[in-house]
Formats: structure tokens, sequence, C-alpha cells
């Protein structure tokens, strides 16, 4: 837009005026004093009026101007800008704090908003597994289906991402404690060190600009909460809001699963990336064609109280989930043990019926019958530390538990009927292991965009 048409200096003639307005087509013009600031507007009408009350076409435009007129300031919103035009107003100059023309709006021409720079934010909840764990391994449901029941809790891993003007990458992980700089994606995928997981999201995204990411986690590091899959789903939903084509729910799944399982080469299961990503109460099945994600419709009334009559406890025990997993596949291939495995999947079924019609006492039992089949699969799952805390737990009222994750050591989960929470609480304190409440979450992966200009530090 060529400003120069839609003013003009204040000792300018009226017929120099008439000759812009003829050029900019808005039957007006602004005038302008000598520092270029602008003192007023005059329409053509006002020029006809001045001509018939004597004033000569070589006189003074500023003499015909109005010094009263309607402006806005070059940042005032849409809205406001909208508001007057529909008050049938013709033009709205554009003034910035000097009061010169930075731009006009008219009734036909309010440009849109340009793009400006904004990042990606993203949050995944973490889950509680009930049952059916390491029927989700691959080389178990090959042949027989696996089922687990999970769901995630209001426990989360956050990220953000900006992204860059050149190739540079860095990494924040409050989880690790550790910063990551390279010079571009080659040189990120070359370190060493404990960003593993982090880099083999990235070899599956294969960005193509360079970014810095933000993240941490409500939750300790190899907890049994699923983590991994929790950190890999939000590192991907924040590049997915960069995409034309984005990922869908099992996409986003399936390629946390191939960071994690392929790439990074870690053993392990499908649950814990379904889970993240789809949120809620969900009941899963695995086979080679294609694995289903069902969510459970349980009465609000059964899930506030399941929720109130569950305790997650920490063993205070690190475990490696990879090395059990791995264990646990060469234990798989006795037929004693594969047969256990098949029983969980059958208790799984049981469990899912006995949450839909809201018997939870029964539910919490076959808590206890799910934790003893899951110690067969291997013995790296528990040790007597962790059995003394089961122990310690079932005497103090809890009707069943068991280890979260793979096992080894991470979080306790223990049903326990309301009478005897406090005391299970209590006992478990006492005993140097720390309780945490939590609440069951709906959601799973949620990602958005923000405005780095609605979030400016100063």
């Amino acid at each position: 837009m060529n400003l120069n048409l839609y003013q003009i200096p204040q000792t300018s003639s009226l017929r120099a005026a008439l000759e812009k307005i003829e050029q900019n087509l808005h039957g007006l013009i602004l005038t302008t004093n000598e520092q270029g600031a602008v003192v007023g507007l005059a329409t053509d009408g006002d020029i006809r009026r001045s001509l018939l009350e004597g004033v000569s076409l070589d006189d003074r435009i500023g003499q015909c101007a109005n010094l009263n007129f309607i402006w806005a300031d070059e940042n005032a919103s849409r809205e406001m800008l909208l508001k007057q035009l529909n008050k049938k107003i013709r033009l709205i100059p554009l003034l910035d704090d000097d009061k010169k023309l930075k731009g006009v709006v008219s009734d036909n021409y309010l440009p849109t908003q340009q793009e400006v720079p904004v990042y990606a934010r993203a949050r995944a909840p973490a889950r509680i597994s009930f049952s059916g764990g390491g029927s989700d391994l691959t080389h178990f449901f090959i042949n027989t289906a696996g089922a687990v029941i999970n769901s995630t809790i209001a426990i989360y891993s956050h990220a953000t991402l900006r992204l860059r003007s050149d190739q540079r990458i860095i990494v924040h992980s409050s989880d690790l404690n550790d910063t990551l700089h390279a010079d571009n994606l080659s040189d990120a995928l070359t370190k060493e060190g404990h960003f593993g997981l982090i880099l083999a999201v990235l070899k599956v995204v294969e960005p193509d600009h360079g970014f810095e990411l933000y993240l941490d986690s409500d939750f300790p590091m190899k907890s049994g909460l699923g983590g991994s899959a929790v950190v890999s789903a939000v590192i991907l939903g924040c590049f997915n809001q960069f995409r034309r084509d984005r990922w869908d729910l099992h996409e986003l799944a399936e390629l946390a699963f191939q960071a994690e399982r392929l790439y990074l080469g870690i053993a392990g299961g499908w649950q814990d990336q379904y889970a993240s990503v789809f949120g809620g109460f969900n009941f899963m099945e695995f086979n080679m064609e294609q694995n289903i994600v069902h969510p459970l419709r349980i009465h609000p009334d059964v899930l506030l109280e399941l929720e109130e009559n569950l305790v997650l406890c920490d063993s205070n025990l690190e475990h490696d989930s990879g090395n059990i997993h791995v264990h646990q596949e060469k234990q798989m291939q006795q037929a004693e043990v594969n047969q256990k495995v098949k029983e969980s999947v059958e208790l799984t079924y049981e469990m899912r019926n006995h949450l839909l019609r809201g018997r939870l006492s029964q539910f919490g039992r076959d808590l206890d019958k799910a934790w003893h089949l899951k110690r067969k699969f291997s013995d790296m799952i528990s040790d007597p530390q962790l059995d003394e805390i089961y122990d310690i737990a079932m005497a103090h009222g809890a009707l069943g538990g068991k280890l979260l994750g793979a096992g080894g050591g991470g979080f306790f989960l223990f049903y326990v009927p309301a009478i005897h929470k406090l005391d299970l609480v209590a006992v478990l304190h006492n005993n140097g292991r720390v309780t945490r409440q939590f609440r069951f979450e709906e959601g799973g992966l949620r990602a958005w965009t923000v405005r780095e200009e609605n979030n400016k530090t100063g």
C-alpha cells in the first residue's frame, strides 16, 4: 500500500489534495504538519463545501481539514477496528506514537493478521496398569491374543518446543538434569549419554529445522508408570503441531513404540504408548493384525470409589524394565511360563467384567491373583525387599496389589477398602515408604500452540 496517496502536507493546495483523493479512491485525504505527523482529515465533501464558500483550488488544504477525526493506534485490536468500521466509517488511519501514518484500514480493506512466532506445548499422562502385563509383548501375541487393563492418571510429562531460524538443536531436560547442544540433527544423533530416548524420538521425527525443546515430568524416572512412553508422547505431540498432515492417535502411539523399541532397542510391550496417547480407562487387546483400544464405560461412582481405594506406594527401588522384559521373553519360551501369561489374560477379562459391574472387592482380590501370576513370569520381577512391602500391605487391609510396569522396583499399587486405608498408609510411612494420592485422567496426549508474544517475559 502506498501511504503517500493518503496524506499530504497541510500547506499543499486543494488542487493537489483532490488529485490524491482521485488516486486513492477513498474520498478523503489526511493532512500532515512539518514533522510529518497527521493533524487533520479532509473529505471530498469538505473540499466542495469550502469551494462553494469562496475558497479557491490554490488555497491551503489545511483550512478545510477536520482536526477532530477518528484514528487508531497502529497496534489496535482487530475487534476494535471492526467495531469502528461497523459504524460506517470509511477509512481509519493507523498512527504511531508520533502520530505518523503507519497504515490505513477501510470497510473493504482490513488485512488478515500476519503470522507471528509460536511455540508448541504438550502434556501427556502417566498410566497405572492393573492386569495383563506381559501379554502386550509382540513375541507373546504373535500366536495368542493379549489383553491388558490400564488407566491414565493425573501425573504428567510436559514439553515445550520452539523453532529456531538456524539448524541448532538444544534440549533441556529437568528429568535428566542436563542439557544437550548440537549443531544440527546429524550432530545430535551422534551424541552419547543419557539422552538416548529423546534422540530416538528425534530420529523418528526427522525435523528439518533447528529447535529448543524443554522437558520435565511430575514423576521420577524408572517408576513403573510408563514414563519413557509418556516422554516420547509429549515430544511427538509438540512436533505434530507443526505438521500439515498431523499424525493421528494410532500413528503417534506407533511412532513412540518405534522410537523406544526399535531405534533405542529397549525391550517392552505396547500398552504404555497407547495408554499415554489415548488416555482414559481402557481395556486393550493385542494381536498381530491390529491393536484395539476399548474405552471402559465404568459408572462414575464406581470410578470414584476405586480411586479412593487405591494406594500408590513408592518402593524406593529403581528398575530396568528393558532387562526384565528381555529375561521375561526368554522365560516365555518355557511352556509353563507361557501358560501363566495366558492365565493372566483370562484374569484380565474377568477383572474387566468386575469393573463394569462395580464389583470392586472382587477386582481387588483379582489384583492379588494377577500379582502372583506375574511373579512367575521372571525371577527378576520381585525380590525379598519387594515381597516384604507387599506382605506388609496385605497384612494391614489391602485385598491385593501389584508392582507397576515390568517389575523389579518402582511403584506398588494396592487396593484397600476405605476403612483400612489410613492404617495402611500410616504403616507404609513408618516403614519408610512414601505413598501418593492421584486421580484418574480421562484425557491422553494434549498438544497446542501459543503465540510467543502472549507470554513475553519482559
